[in-house]
């Protein structure tokens, strides 16, 4: 099934859809967060080679990976993440602490870690103004530019 390109929508939430909203490939970036970068490493997801091999080429023309040689005959390449890919963790972190309260499961996933005292990161948002943390029922969404209006606003209570 082909789907419609998001990448030139006025949305940022569109436009990174566009570049990794389809499952694989944060399951891909997870693995790579965890230390995985040559193809064998990111098939124990259980991916295809045929499904694999697609995602990190697209991931590596969008500036998510870089690819690497690290054998000559035969020809095989590591798949590192760049700075682009490494901006992905919090995203990561942030679904796994959404499904660490909504899903039902062990849990043998990662954890995102503060480099200098080793204790989990928190994924919880803060008013960038006062530096308030906030819960579900303190936020609202806003649409911003020109196609703001009347019924804009929606508040992410139940």
């Amino acid at each position: 099934m082909r789907h419609t390109s998001l990448a030139s929508l006025p949305c940022p939430v569109a436009r990174t859809l566009d570049v990794i909203g389809e499952w694989w490939t944060l399951l891909i970036v997870r693995d790579a967060l965890l230390g995985a970068r040559r193809f064998e490493d990111f098939k124990a997801t259980g991916i295809a080679d045929n499904i694999l091999s697609a995602r990190l080429k697209k991931r590596v023309d969008e500036g998510i990976f870089e690819r690497q040689p690290y054998q000559e005959r035969p020809e095989r390449h590591e798949y590192l993440l760049t700075e682009k890919g490494e901006g992905l963790a919090l995203v990561v972190a942030a679904l796994r602490s959404w499904g660490q309260e909504w899903t039902h499961g062990n849990d043998q996933s990662l954890r995102l870690s503060h480099r200098d005292c080793g204790h989990e990161v928190s994924t919880t948002a803060y008013c960038k103004q006062c530096g308030h943390p906030l819960t579900r029922d303190e936020v609202t969404l806003e649409r911003i530019g020109p196609s703001a209006g009347a019924g804009s606003v929606s508040a992410l209570t139940r």
